[in-house]
């Protein structure tokens, strides 16, 4: 509200004074002028219409500069060389006393000042730059206040004389050609909107506001200093350098603060760093205001603090925080303040790091800062200030502190503004100044003759144009402007590092060059020191990094940065330091233990390396082994009557039926290949039949036996050898048919399977076509139940050798083992299903042999006195 009254009222008093003169000489608009606060003067008694004795009146007083010196083309200057500024409650009855400026002088910008004031003599001496041109200057002092800056703003652009002739025009008898400051970017902002309307160019050196470089509201505005728009961008890729993603921010609120930390916060959220908390403060908030940022930063978790401040604002914070033992902070800081050498007097900042202006060198400069002569400090206010303040005596007497008594000596004064061993921002005011120069050297002289000739009549507008096409160079360093009227951004990487004596010093550590192409700009080239002297570098993480074989599940409520680590489900990995996701593993791979590597999965088959595969095998080997041991002693004892009275032909050819369902289980063992898995089932399923058939056969002969020995019954013609051979191949061949049939129209094939098991595969071999598997299973059991139905009917014939109480035994084991096969078989995962498949071969092939042919070797071996044919006899008879 203050700045908005005090702005239009200098529009009153000052800005109207072009078209209130306008007026007066139409002979019109008189009682304008007078509410306006502006009279007429006339000569004499009388009232004179004459437009030249007409003259122009300011409102109010007028603001002397800091320092001022005439010359051909008078360059402005606005510093804030006062911190603060003298607050007066109006009370809206008087007029309002002016501002004054209180507090200590800042001494840097007391020496950027006398900067303007060394190049603007500088180039007064030179003969190439505007020869036989003298240029004046006109600094104020802003007290970093935006109405003492705008009130300077207006001064600059009308002049100082409280009485001027309006016969030309009264707002260009004093304008200036342009002026360089200010050094806040609010001020700035005001103090442009003042003077663009002038077309008076500004040229700032240490404005780095980004919303500057908005020509559409600042069309008149320059700097030599880069826009905050880089610096940010440059701040958010150190923090994400060095691994920082939980951080703190705090900000001058000011538009400097305001609008770098937006910038910065956009930047650090596109590099995935979060920011725990953004605290914004001013240097003429209550110390409450204060204190709370500072409990702020105290209790914060994040143990690094981006400060994007000016350095009068972060030096009260920085106060506050030492007055009370807080907990070590990693500070960042922006050019404002972690170059300014007064800061480095807060030794718990040890270890900051920061962007700075590039250091330079100015020839004379030092020289010209030590050549303060007593009558010239004397004479100025500004200077018999610092002069007190800083040899703490006095240049009048007084009773409150002694007569400075003309033994001080500057050259051993210990303060910023003799300082000039890290030139930074001091080489801006001096770029600014050439600047300036340059463009009105383009406007007002002529080369003739390889002579330089020079005019003394321009205007500021004519600057403006030449002053966004100035290019040159000045002690090795280069001067331009873009169409935003920035300068190529070129920053050092500082850092704030502790001598051996325990002082700080700042060291220059790195550079960035935002000219440099993408992923270039940014390179440190010495050792850095960290908080607390630490040479490793802090970490300020909201949540540990999660490791690979986890992924990120943000906390509810809180910023992406804080989240917990999940491990991946099963099947997928992430190879990767806080993955966002796991991905699954490809088709055939499983993760190992720690999900963070895809492996290829195991491959599994029934082997003949593994136990089961082993033990299946030998069964198998003893199975065939023990059905040729049989056969061999049948053999031996064919024309025995046990033998004989058994058809020793479906015997014999049962056995080796019986040998072929052994050795066919041999088959299942092993990898699986094309051959091997339609040799497979088709070899079981014939064997299997031929050796149902066999028995099937001997249970016809044990019937067609006992009605042959009833009168006149004369079966046994047709069911001689001949018929038997014919039952037992056409039983066969039918089977035969069948696995043709599934053979050639989707025959078994080895497939890798992989949804049995996730972590491994399974090799086996698919049925191709189950109908032809199932046909298969289904016929040898259509011939087990029916071959079991015939021997039930013979069981209890009277035949002390007939087999058929025998055959219904092993019949019944056969069905019995093949139809608990059926679900087994269908339930049992991977290999094992191959291995209840021969387990169901060898249990029913080890029934038949042991019930049909276990006995009758018993009797041939051990009880050979019942082999024979008296014996035979007799039992039958009982």
């Amino acid at each position: 509200m203050e700045i908005s009254a005090l702005f239009i009222g200098l529009i009153l008093s000052l800005g109207l004074c072009e078209l209130n003169s306008a007026l007066a000489l139409n002979g019109s608009g008189d009682g304008l002028i007078q509410r306006a606060g502006l009279t007429k003067h006339r000569p004499g008694a009388g009232v004179s219409t004459e437009a030249s004795s007409v003259k122009c009146k300011l409102q109010g007083a007028t603001r002397l500069p800091a320092f001022s010196a005439d010359g051909d083309y008078v360059i402005g200057g606005v510093f804030s060389i006062h911190r603060y500024k003298h607050i007066v409650k109006h009370n809206y009855t008087n007029i309002p006393e002016p501002i004054r400026c209180i507090g200590s002088i800042d001494p840097r910008e007391l020496r950027l000042s006398h900067a303007m004031v060394f190049a603007i003599e500088e180039i007064n001496n030179s003969t190439d730059l505007l020869p036989g041109i003298k240029l004046g200057y006109q600094m104020y002092d802003s007290c970093a206040s935006v109405p003492v800056a705008v009130h300077a703003a207006f001064q600059l652009s009308n002049g100082l004389d409280p009485v001027f002739d309006t016969s030309d025009n009264c707002s260009q008898s004093g304008m200036v050609m342009a002026i360089i400051g200010e050094s806040g970017s609010t001020q700035s902002i005001s103090m442009s909107r003042v003077i663009g309307s002038f077309d008076i160019p500004q040229v700032s050196h240490f404005a780095t506001c980004a919303c500057l470089s908005d020509k559409q509201q600042y069309p008149s505005f320059f700097r030599t200093i880069p826009s905050d728009q880089f610096q940010a961008d440059a701040l958010a890729k150190l923090v994400k350098h060095f691994g920082w993603t939980w951080i703190g921010a705090i900000l001058s609120d000011s538009d400097y603060g305001n609008n770098g930390m937006a910038s910065f916060l956009e930047a650090a959220h596109k590099e995935g760093i979060c920011v725990e908390y953004s605290e914004s403060f001013y240097r003429t908030h209550p110390r409450s205001r204060i204190q709370r940022v500072a409990e702020v930063i105290r209790r914060s978790t994040a143990m690094v603090v981006v400060a994007f401040a000016a350095s009068g604002d972060l030096k009260i914070l920085l106060e506050e925080l030492s007055r009370e033992p807080s907990p070590p902070r990693q500070w960042i800081g922006s050019e404002s303040w972690v170059t300014n050498p007064d800061m480095l007097r807060f030794s718990f900042c040890a270890g900051t790091i920061g962007f700075g202006i590039q250091q330079s060198v100015i020839p004379g400069l030092r020289d010209f800062l030590l050549d303060l002569s007593p009558t010239e400090v004397a004479a100025s206010p500004v200077l018999t200030e610092f002069w007190e303040d800083s040899f703490n005596c006095r240049l009048k007497k007084t009773t409150d502190k002694s007569l400075c008594d003309g033994t001080e000596d500057i050259e051993t004064l210990q303060s910023p503004y003799t300082d000039t061993s890290q030139l930074r921002i001091t080489n801006m005011v001096y770029k600014a100044v050439y600047a300036i120069a340059h463009a009105i050297h383009n406007v007002v002289c002529r080369n003739t003759n390889s002579t330089t000739r020079c005019d003394k009549v321009t205007r500021s507008k004519q600057v403006l144009a030449e002053l966004k096409k100035v290019n040159f160079s000045q002690n090795g360093y280069d001067v331009s402007f873009d169409a935003n009227g920035d300068p190529v951004a070129k920053y050092e990487l500082v850092n704030w590092q502790k001598t051996e004596s325990g002082s700080i010093e700042l060291v220059t550590v790195g550079l960035y060059d935002a000219s440099l192409p993408v992923g270039q700009e940014f390179r440190i080239n010495r050792n850095l020191t960290w908080m607390e002297g630490d040479t490793q570098v802090p970490v300020s993480l909201c949540s540990d990094s999660c490791p690979p074989g986890t992924r990120k599940v943000l906390q509810k409520g809180k910023p992406t940065c804080c989240y917990d680590c999940v491990p991946c489900p099963e099947g997928d990995i992430s190879n990767a330091t806080d993955s966002p996701d796991c991905f699954p593993c490809p088709k055939e791979f499983w993760p190992n233990a720690e999900r963070d590597t895809c492996f290829p999965k195991p491959v599994e088959f029934l082997s003949f390396n593994e136990v089961l595969g082993i033990i299946l095998a030998a069964f198998s080997v003893g199975g065939a082994c023990l059905a040729i041991i049989t056969a061999a002693v049948f053999f031996r004892h064919r024309s025995s009557p046990i033998v004989r009275a058994n058809n020793s032909e479906l015997s014999f050819l049962l056995l080796f039926s019986l040998t072929l369902c052994f050795l066919c289980s041999l088959t299942f063992i092993g990898a699986p290949s094309e051959w091997s898995c339609m040799l497979r089932h088709t070899a079981f399923g014939i064997t299997f039949v031929l050796c149902i058939s066999c028995v099937l056969g001997k249970t016809i002969v044990v019937l067609m036996a006992f009605k042959a020995t009833l009168p006149g019954s004369n079966v046994m013609k047709w069911f001689g050898p001949p018929q038997q051979r014919t039952t037992v191949v056409s039983f066969t061949f039918v089977q035969v048919l069948i696995c043709t049939i599934w053979l050639v129209v989707n025959p078994p094939f080895p497939m890798k399977n992989l949804s049995t098991y996730k972590e491994r595969i399974i090799l086996e071999c698919a049925l191709g076509s189950a109908i032809g598997f199932w046909a298969v299973l289904g016929y040898i059991g259509l011939l087990a139940v029916f071959c079991l139905v015939l021997a039930v009917l013979a069981r209890k014939l009277p035949d002390n050798f007939n087999e058929a109480k025998l055959i219904t035994f092993s019949m019944l084991i056969f069905c019995a083992v093949w139809i608990t096969f059926i679900p087994a078989y269908v339930s049992s995962p991977g290999k094992f299903t191959v291995a209840v498949e021969i387990f169901a071969i060898l249990a029913s092939s080890f029934g038949l042999t042991f019930c049909i042919f276990a006995p009758k070797c018993f009797i041939i071996l051990f009880q050979p006195e019942k082999n024979t044919k008296k014996h035979l006899m007799n039992k039958n008879q009982n």
